[in-house]
């Protein structure tokens, strides 16, 4: 069977992408992942990814440092330097560059635009999925 694909990961995701602009305030980024209930937003102007902002560039950046979510931009603590993936790549090889560079979402990227968010949650989640059929399949095959 093997690993699914991060495309065939979105397609099944349904949600659609929720991005923020680098001009916006940090608040009304907490605002929007509060409302969907997410860890982490693409950053995005006209239509580039520009950066990720997440609970951890929050914590780290506007929280520690005394700032106020009301008076600080997204671009100001968000990181730019991005890791993504492409659309064909696997659930292992995200798993496998979540796990190396310790980040929790990447963005997937094809031909230069964001088509969606894949989650270290989504990932587990996969993977359990993954282990299910297989241990299904096994018993199968020992019943006979």
């Amino acid at each position: 069977m093997g690993m699914k694909t991060v495309k065939q990961m979105i397609d099944e995701k349904s949600q659609e992408l929720l991005f923020v602009s680098p001009d916006e305030t940090v608040f009304v980024a907490l605002k929007l992942m509060e409302k969907f209930d997410i860890g982490a937003l693409v950053v995005q102007e006209s239509h580039k990814l520009v950066g990720i902002f997440s609970e951890r560039d929050y914590a780290r950046k506007v929280i520690l440092l005394g700032k106020s979510s009301k008076d600080t931009l997204v671009s100001e603590i968000m990181t730019n330097k991005v890791m993504y993936v492409k659309p064909e790549n696997t659930v292992e090889e995200c798993m496998a560059l979540m796990t190396k560079k310790r980040v929790r979402h990447l963005p997937v990227v094809e031909f230069d635009r964001t088509v969606g968010v894949i989650s270290i949650g989504d990932i587990v989640k996969e993977m359990m999925s993954e282990q299910k059929f297989i241990i299904d399949q096994l018993e199968q095959y020992i019943r006979g």
